[in-house]
């Protein structure tokens, strides 16, 4: 019942989807930070194609366990890290001091930043570290490549806590490039959705996928949705990624809005402002040529 504009700002806002895959997930995670400390702790690798719902999983995990502030110190029981574009130690150190809020005045030779990231990991109680667009890595050169891996199994081992990488295929490949990592590293894969009968991410689960969005939007009137038919045919207009496919239902969620249907049907999804990637992609190229 809020106005059209309250609502709009409502449906484009980030929303959690429990889809059976994304709660196994979080389940999974769960079970990594209740691990007892251990020499060799077990570690995640979360893959799939981009904009597949990595980041929002993480994000979720997160929130479930925020930082808590005391009289004397904070504890920050999940620190999620992003993966520099160049994937140096010294870089990755400053971004996770970056992550903590320390102070970056300083310019510290690389044993002494070390040691203080360490003993700040200790101080705050960091529980997991999550480093997403792991897949970064691929992009150093392979000395640089090779010291970011050992920087792995060192931090491991010398914190005890589980360690959760995030990112595409080549994330594995990198992880699968060194063979002691590779054994520590369990994947856990989030596919494309599609029009098969794969559990997890087949149709059924994207019928029930469909039929979860459309009870969280606040349209005034019920969106048919959730059928075989309907399912292909976004699963094909999105391909096959979660994130599309939130991009999609959300535009033509607000053209229901703003046209006054008040519900996703066949005429609001064609008055969605939205282009598939392939068609973006087709467009940028035309531009340039």
């Amino acid at each position: 019942m809020l106005p059209a504009d309250e609502r709009v700002r409502f449906v484009r806002a980030d929303r959690w989807i429990g889809y059976p895959r994304a709660v196994q997930a979080v389940e999974q995670l769960e079970t990594l930070l209740s691990w007892p400390a251990k020499q060799r702790m077990p570690n995640l690798l979360l893959i799939g194609p981009t904009n597949n719902g990595k980041s929002m999983i993480v994000e979720k995990f997160r929130r479930l366990h925020p930082a808590v502030s005391h009289a004397d110190r904070e504890e920050i029981p999940v620190l999620v890290v992003q993966m520099p574009s160049d994937p140096s130690v010294a870089r990755f150190y400053t971004a996770v001091l970056a992550e903590l809020g320390a102070p970056l005045g300083r310019s510290y030779r690389l044993p002494d930043l070390e040691q203080l990231v360490l003993g700040l990991l200790r101080a705050v109680k960091v529980r997991m570290l999550v480093i997403d667009e792991l897949h970064n890595v691929l992009s150093g050169r392979g000395d640089r490549r090779r010291e970011f891996l050992n920087l792995l199994r060192f931090l491991g081992n010398q914190l005890r806590i589980p360690l959760v990488g995030v990112g595409t295929h080549e994330a594995y490949l990198a992880i699968r490039s060194d063979d002691q990592l590779e054994n520590r590293f369990a994947p856990f894969a989030l596919p494309r959705w599609d029009a098969g009968n794969e559990p997890g991410h087949g149709l059924a689960d994207t019928c029930s996928l469909l039929a979860s969005f459309a009870a969280s939007f606040p349209l005034r009137r019920p969106s048919s949705i959730a059928d075989p038919t309907t399912a292909r045919y976004l699963l094909t207009r999105s391909e096959g990624t979660i994130g599309e496919l939130a991009h999609l239902l959300t535009d033509a969620a607000v053209a229901a809005i703003e046209c006054g249907e008040e519900s996703i049907t066949q005429r609001t999804l064609l008055l969605a402002d939205y282009t598939g990637p392939t068609q973006r992609r087709r467009q940028f190229e035309r531009t340039l040529t």
